[in-house]
């Protein structure tokens, strides 16, 4: 791991530790690379509770809850899917925040309106506040996938440091 990813890392520690929270990751597209990032950090396990890696549609649903019509209506790439995800793994959990990620890190998998590089993003707090977005990001398969771990885990900072 690079000194960026390590310096974000300790980042969301401090943040996190800061405020006795726990964060639990969602992952699809980056496949468990934000529960490696933040565990990288010595200490972790005070601040880091669980990763939930949920590449198929049957994982999401089995593990977060994920309801099908969602899939179904509005494919996995999708924010409403990942605002679910985020839910899921906040009830799954002992976290005051999750991140949820599910995108399209290529080089296929894109459809019509969903080119390579597009994920979706969501936060949720068990202080009731939650948010999703979606973002394109340039490049191959692993730069989309560390813009994607960057973004997570910078907006998980962000939420920690911001008093609702």
């Amino acid at each position: 791991m690079d000194k960026e990813l390590h310096a974000l890392s300790r980042d969301v520690g401090e943040a996190l530790a800061q405020r006795g929270w726990m964060l639990a990751a969602a992952e699809s597209c980056t496949g468990g690379w934000i529960a490696e990032v933040v565990t990288a950090t010595a200490g972790s396990s005070g601040w880091f509770d669980r990763g939930f890696v949920t590449y198929s549609n049957a994982a999401k649903q089995d593990m977060l809850g994920v309801a099908a019509v969602t899939l179904q209506s509005m494919g996995a790439v999708s924010e409403t899917t990942v605002r679910e995800m985020a839910a899921g793994a906040l009830l799954r959990s002992s976290a005051a925040v999750t991140v949820a990620v599910s995108g399209i890190a290529g080089p296929g998998g894109a459809t019509p309106g969903k080119p390579v590089g597009t994920v979706c993003f969501a936060w949720a707090c068990a202080d009731g506040r939650s948010r999703a977005e979606t973002r394109l990001f340039a490049g191959d398969r692993e730069a989309v996938r560390r813009s994607t771990v960057i973004h997570a885990l910078q907006e998980v900072i962000r939420l920690a440091r911001t008093t609702p």
